[in-house]
């Protein structure tokens, strides 16, 4: 045999057995996490993007229309194929309200007072009712319905994690369920990189996250000057597949973990 032929085959033996090693990952795991993005801005989408193909692993991203780190908007046209590839790799997509909207507190009558971080009226506290939440909500489909050509699931994640049960039922009425996520879910990416450097970060949730547990972090955040999901977010993966964990998406069945929270 000539030593290209032995070198071919070399290659394809090894690719057969990083298969079947990945294969037998899957159907040997025993416990479930679900990766969850919010959107942030949008300066690490594409190594996320990248890891997550790598390590064939699915996600759930929560999508609102916040400015990005080149200075647009996540829901302009300019981030349409980005959207578009996601979806044709199987990812989920969920509402995080089109232009951030916290919410301030709980109204009156039932309705609640929240503040857009983004879009015409952010900054300013107003009262929405059912119907104005709803449309809030609704809009991040209709515009990934104009950038994709198909539909969210119907989930959604407030902002910040900040709910309350009149802000719970408003989604559902609008029919979006909230998912927020679990304590140990919280993967750290938007607090201060000197005092929780990545590799505390790190060794924390590979070390914390249980089974059934949601997890959230951003496609970039503005605050942390040494970004966590190049240093982080593969290693996590790894350490969790080597834990027996399997990676679903949004929604889940068991629906009295939906509204995990920090």
């Amino acid at each position: 045999m000539k030593y290209g032929q032995l070198t071919q085959l070399t290659v394809a033996l090894l690719i057969t057995f990083l298969g079947l090693s990945a294969n037998a990952q899957t159907a040997n795991c025993n416990k479930t996490t679900y990766l969850t993005f919010d959107t942030g801005n949008m300066a690490v989408a594409e190594k996320v993007a990248e890891i997550l193909k790598r390590q064939e692993v699915k996600a759930t991203f929560f999508l609102s229309n916040e400015k990005t780190f080149r200075g647009d908007f996540a829901f302009d046209d300019a981030w349409k194929v980005y959207w578009q590839e996601r979806l044709k790799e199987g990812h989920h997509f969920g509402s995080h309200t089109y232009d951030h909207t916290y919410l301030v507190k709980d109204g009156p009558q039932g309705e609640v007072f929240v503040k857009p971080q983004f879009g015409p009226k952010a900054g300013m506290t107003m009262l929405y009712n059912e119907a104005s939440m709803c449309k809030e909500i609704r809009r991040v489909d209709l515009r990934f319905v104009e950038l994709t050509g198909q539909p969210l699931q119907k989930i959604w994640r407030a902002p910040g994690g900040k709910t309350s049960p009149n802000l719970i039922r408003m989604g559902d009425m609008c029919g979006y369920q909230h998912f927020g996520w679990a304590p140990s879910g919280f993967l750290g990416d938007e607090l201060n990189s000197d005092k929780y450097p990545n590799s505390t970060l790190l060794e924390k949730a590979s070390r914390e996250i249980k089974d059934g547990d949601i997890t959230m972090a951003h496609l970039g955040i503005w605050s942390r000057k040494d970004p966590w999901a190049p240093a982080v977010l593969e290693q996590l993966i790894i350490n969790l597949k080597s834990r027996g964990f399997c990676f679903g998406v949004l929604p889940k069945a068991n629906k009295n973990l939906a509204n995990q929270s920090k």
